[in-house]
Formats: structure tokens, C-alpha cells, sequence
């Protein structure tokens, strides 16, 4: 059997981040990166791939097979009709998925009626520790799961420049520690526990040089009867060499036992009764972010796209994420906790 090509990847936006996204694509035999699109011409150039500044130029030029949509929220919605306009099947979009539910929902209507797949880029669960964790989990190693605990713990959240130097957008958004950064572990935490039931908030901003909130504490409750807590603080800091590998600490408690995942990315686990702890996943080596994170998750798209392989976090999937999300907020803003409707 003949192997199918490469399949063609193009990339709109090339802020700080995407620098993972692009190294991970030059790395795939499977996938063949094909252009870079950024509203600066210069930043396109970089990646040192053919360049445009114009998103509807790349894809008529190119005619990639996968578009990879590397924006904040506020330009994603735009990027993503031009590519379905212009007839790509295969998309990745980077998290925040869109600016909040409605558009979410609408973008994934015209997704479906285009014919065409979004995968949301929410990488957290594919990283090593909590995959293996997982694995724990459904092989009953800590018997039931009472309660997940992470403590977000980043240290990068004090001072007037605080996110100016990587992320500067962080600074204006009305909404940051939940619509950015929490999003993660709503996901991570469906991903080990299934969908939340409920959800109860407590927010606040520290550091007045930005917009949005930047610490509080989100209390899910899970099917089942289990519980987990989100305790984030963005001005804290946690017991690591690299501070954004896992960005905290976690605590997965069962009947049978208790998992920890530590700063330097090592999965523990103790038993129920015991004072050993025996690991997991050792500590992880990758120089880059998240535990190769980010190529985990392309790779599953490549192998979704190639091999039909069932995909994780589709768009329409993700939806979920953002009505849990905007639960989190309603809970903040009414003091009460939340519901999350199911549809």
C-alpha cells in the first residue's frame, strides 16, 4: 500500500507561541509545513517559510490541507470564514476558542456546513503527566477518585510588566485567569473526570496593572460525586527548575490512594495506607513547553486526518468548555453556585 503524502500545512499567526507550534510541524514526516501568515510581514518571514501577510493570499497561493489558526480570540473568528470560504477541510484554532459561546457556537454551525473539521488546540491534556495519569485513573490504581486538586502557581503575575515581555496581550483582557488560563484544567480535569455538574467561583484581581482576574479558587463538582479544585494564583510560584512546565501542582486522591504530580513533571503515587510513594512518570526532560505538548496533540491530528483515527477536542466538543466557562463566571458574578446546562 502506497503511503499517503504529507499532508499540507499553512499557519496564520505568528506571535510568541506559535514558535512551538511551528517547530513541532518541522519535525513530522507525516506533515509538511507550507506557509506562515502574520498581519506582520516580518514575524511571517521568520519562520522561514514562504511569508504573507494576507490570509486569503497564503491559501489560494498554497492550498494547504490543514490551516493552523495560531490567534487570540478576538481575530479567530475572521481567520477561521476565510478559511472556510476557502474551502480547507482541516483546521486547528488555538484556545480561547472565539470570544465567548455564541460565537463558538455559531463557528462551529458553519464549520459543520462547510463540511469541514476544527480542532481546538487545548494541549494540557496531552501532556505526559496527565495522560499517565489517566491511565492510572481508569486502571482503578487509586480505587474511586474523591477529589483532584491543582494549585496554579506560575509566578509571573506581579508588577506593572507583568506578561508584557511573552504574552502582553494578557494585560487587556477583561477576562484573563479563567477565559485563558484556567480553560486548561476545565478541560484536563472532564478529561480525567468527565464533564462537570456544577461549578462555584471565587475571583479576584491582585495586580492592578491588568485588566481581568488573575487568582481565585473554581470548585467542580463531577459525576459521580467527585470533586475537583482549581486554585490559581499567577503571582505565586511553585518548587521547579521551569516554572511553565506543569505551571503547579496536583493532588489526585482515591480510596485506594493519592497521585501527585510535581513541578519537575514526575507522576507519584502512594497507597492507601503507606508512606512510600512509588513513580509513575519520572520527571520530565523536554526543553521545551508543557512536555512536548503541543506535538502530541499535533500528531493526533495528523493521525486523525490520515488515518481516521478518533479525534479529540473537536470544536463542537470544546463548546463544552465554554459553557462550563461562562458558568465559572456566573457563579462569580451572582455569589451562587452554577449548572452547567448540558446543551
Amino acid at each position: 500500500m502506497t503511503a499517503a503524502p504529507p499532508v499540507r500545512v499553512a499557519c496564520v499567526g505568528a506571535g510568541y507561541f506559535s514558535q512551538f507550534h511551528y517547530g513541532s510541524w518541522a519535525r513530522m514526516t507525516r506533515a509538511r509545513p507550507v506557509a506562515a501568515c502574520d498581519s506582520d510581514i516580518a514575524k511571517a518571514q521568520a519562520t522561514g517559510l514562504p511569508a504573507y501577510d494576507d490570509l486569503s493570499a497564503m491559501l489560494a497561493a498554497q492550498k494547504p490541507d490543514l490551516l493552523d489558526v495560531i490567534l487570540p480570540p478576538v481575530a479567530q473568528a475572521e481567520a477561521l470564514r476565510t478559511a472556510l470560504a476557502a474551502g480547507v477541510k482541516w483546521i486547528i484554532c488555538q484556545k480561547p476558542f472565539c470570544t465567548g459561546l455564541d460565537e463558538a457556537r455559531t463557528i462551529v454551525a458553519e464549520a459543520e456546513a462547510a463540511g469541514a473539521t476544527i480542532i481546538v488546540h487545548e494541549n494540557f491534556r496531552f501532556q505526559p503527566w496527565y495522560r499517565r495519569i489517566k491511565q492510572s485513573l481508569d486502571a482503578g490504581e487509586i480505587g474511586a477518585v474523591h477529589q483532584i486538586t491543582f494549585r496554579l502557581r506560575p509566578g509571573d503575575g506581579q508588577g506593572p510588566r507583568a506578561y508584557l515581555d511573552r504574552q502582553p496581550y494578557f494585560q487587556t483582557m477583561p477576562r484573563f485567569l479563567v477565559h485563558e488560563t484556567a480553560v486548561h484544567w476545565v478541560d484536563t480535569f472532564r478529561y480525567l473526570l468527565g464533564d462537570p455538574l456544577s461549578v462555584y467561583a471565587d475571583l479576584r484581581r491582585l495586580n492592578p496593572a491588568i485588566a481581568g482576574e488573575d487568582a481565585g479558587h473554581i470548585l467542580f463538582e463531577h459525576p459521580g460525586g467527585a470533586r475537583a479544585l482549581f486554585d490559581g494564583n499567577r503571582h505565586l510560584d511553585h518548587a521547579a527548575d521551569n516554572l511553565r512546565r506543569t505551571m503547579g501542582e496536583a493532588l489526585i486522591e482515591g480510596t485506594a490512594g493519592t497521585i501527585r504530580l510535581l513541578g519537575d513533571g514526575s507522576v507519584r503515587l502512594r497507597r492507601f495506607g503507606e508512606q512510600e510513594e512509588e513513580t509513575l512518570l519520572p520527571p520530565d526532560t523536554w526543553d521545551g513547553f508543557g512536555g512536548d505538548c503541543v506535538h502530541a496533540l499535533q500528531s493526533h491530528v495528523i493521525s486523525g486526518v490520515l488515518d481516521g483515527t478518533p479525534l479529540e477536542n473537536t470544536a463542537a466538543d470544546y463548546v463544552t468548555v465554554t459553557r462550563i466557562e461562562q458558568a465559572i463566571y456566573a457563579a462569580q458574578e451572582t455569589g451562587q453556585k452554577q449548572e452547567v446546562r448540558q446543551t
